[in-house]
């Protein structure tokens, strides 16, 4: 609750700034000016509820404002973007009229109106054409191959098909019938092996565990593994939520490890808990591979893509992960970097393989711009 009227306040605090900036600024006649103030604090209403849907809300009711509400305040993420560039262009304005030594009166250095109104106009109608193309990208997941070679393979291995499943993110904005949409996809394909990589919820387990229930659909020859993600963690007890996964028939790997046999071969598939996983769940990869055989292949599923370091230290063969979305909204996919190794796609780190998913769902706005939702289908091979 104290999270939730944290967060309230704060999109308060953006509802003014974008009423002075979009309203006050413009000086937007009447009754223009009236309808503007009155949508952007009923979309802060319902920005509200989706910041509380899952958690505070019962997202049966709650679920429809919510998404509204999200898909509003990732419009406004570009709203602001846009204005940004604009108060730049302006200050630039002004600072070439000094140069110049001339002024204009009316506009006191803030440059002409007209020009001011044009360019906000311009701004708004492209943040709301980048969202809804986000909205429309973000509810259709698609199927990514991606073929690893693997030196270190055993050879009855070579050509096993791995679906990976990351970031759901149910609960808020999307709920069981996206669940189904992406187990859909997975089933489908025909796996050997499905691999969860955590962040499937944002909520409680009383309020979003139903819309989870299409997972016992899953099932694959190897079985169907997972991990925990950072916001299993964020609405209570993550344990509780591994417990539910168990309960849908996955094998939670929790610090911990289990072999996988196929034609008398064996790998080794490990899982942790995420990086910042709060006690008593802190993620242990010397306790997952404990015991194990040092010429074994091993497999790590890890949420976090910087979970690899530790991973390359201790002789993993290829860790999968997801967290990152690949941005999920440009241009955050250049901030992601300063935290992670990798955004998305195939590659190492030290002598790990790693292949990093772009998700499935979508935290917060139920949108993607640049970073299309993917169901991920590896099928790795002997390098040799």
């Amino acid at each position: 609750m104290i999270r939730f009227l944290i967060f309230s306040v704060v999109l308060a605090l953006l509802t003014w700034w974008l009423q002075r900036r979009l309203v006050r600024r413009t000086r937007l006649p009447q009754p223009w000016s009236r309808a503007a103030t009155i949508a952007l604090v009923g979309l802060w209403v319902f920005a509200s509820i989706g910041v509380g849907s899952g958690e505070v809300f019962d997202p049966d009711w709650a679920r429809g404002p919510a998404f509204v509400g999200w898909a509003w305040l990732g419009i406004a993420f570009y709203i602001a973007l846009g204005l940004v560039v604009i108060a730049l262009g302006l200050l630039v304005a002004r600072l070439v009229r000094r140069v110049r030594r001339t002024s204009d009166g009316k506009a006191q250095g803030r440059g002409p109106l007209a020009a001011v109104r044009i360019a906000t106009a311009v701004v708004v109608v492209a943040a709301v054409g980048v969202g809804t193309f986000g909205l429309v990208a973000a509810a259709r997941p698609q199927v990514v191959r991606a073929d690893i070679a693997l030196d270190q393979l055993p050879t009855e291995f070579d050509g096993v098909r791995v679906a990976l499943i990351s970031d759901l993110h149910v609960g808020p904005s999307r709920g069981r019938a996206f669940t189904q949409r992406v187990v859909d996809l997975v089933n489908a394909e025909q796996p050997d092996l499905v691999l969860i990589a955590g962040d499937l919820v944002d909520g409680t387990v009383e309020k979003v565990g139903p819309d989870l229930a299409p997972l016992a659909q899953l099932s694959a020859p190897l079985g169907v593994f997972g991990v925990s993600g950072n916001h299993e963690y964020y609405s209570g007890d993550g344990g509780r939520w591994l417990d539910v996964w168990d309960g849908l028939g996955i094998h939670t790997l929790r610090n911990d490890r289990v072999g996988v046999e196929r034609d008398g071969a064996r790998i080794e598939i490990a899982g942790i808990h995420d990086y910042s996983a709060p006690e008593p769940y802190q993620p242990d990869l010397p306790a997952a591979l404990a015991g194990s055989d040092p010429n074994s292949f091993v497999l790590l599923l890890a949420h976090e893509p910087r979970q690899a370091q530790e991973a390359s230290d201790l002789g993993v063969d290829l860790q999968v992960s997801g967290h990152t979305h690949g941005g999920q909204m440009w241009p955050i996919n250049y901030l992601v970097p300063l935290q992670q190794p990798m955004v998305e796609g195939l590659g190492t780190v030290g002598d790990t393989t790693l292949y990093t998913s772009r998700g499935a769902g979508a935290w917060g706005p139920p949108m993607r711009v640049g970073a299309a939702p993917e169901v991920t289908i590896l099928e790795l091979t002997r390098g040799d």
